[in-house]
């Protein structure tokens, strides 16, 4: 799985012109779902993003988590993260999952976050046509990859 979390002040997903979702102070998450994750791959992502330490203190240093801020967590599907380019102009989406595979795999990673986090996790539709506002604060934006652990 690969994720790109974005410290935001305020998110939104779209669908077909009408908001799904919205959040203020808290993390703005694309995720990518391939092939070969699996639930440890949720369990080490879904720790990592709610302990993540990327808000800031009074005195400006980042030390607290999205759970200590109270923050909110938008998580959006995001198949192309796994795109390939590495062969001509169009990229090659091979090592993404299926959605008879991603979808079982979302929903369990949304339901660990819920875990994780002590509240509910906002998202958009898996598959859908989803159109993404943000404030990105900072700016602060971090890409992880579980098959990486980074």
């Amino acid at each position: 799985m690969r994720m790109v979390i974005q410290r935001v002040s305020y998110a939104d997903v779209s669908i077909n012109g009408s908001v799904k979702a919205c959040i203020e102070k808290g993390l703005l998450v694309l995720v990518g779902i391939e092939n070969a994750d699996a639930q440890e791959d949720i369990d080490w992502l879904s720790r990592k993003l709610v302990y993540l330490r990327i808000f800031n203190d009074t005195s400006g240093m980042p030390n607290f988590s999205v759970k200590e801020v109270e923050g909110d967590i938008l998580l959006i599907s995001q198949f192309t993260l796994h795109a390939s380019t590495q062969k001509g102009n169009r990229p090659g989406y091979i090592r993404a999952a299926r959605p008879e595979q991603a979808i079982p795999l979302y929903e369990k990673l949304i339901e660990q976050i819920t875990s994780d986090l002590g509240k509910p996790v906002f998202t958009g539709t898996f598959g859908a046509d989803m159109q993404v506002k943000l404030i990105n604060d900072g700016p602060l934006t971090i890409c992880i990859d579980s098959r990486n652990r980074e």
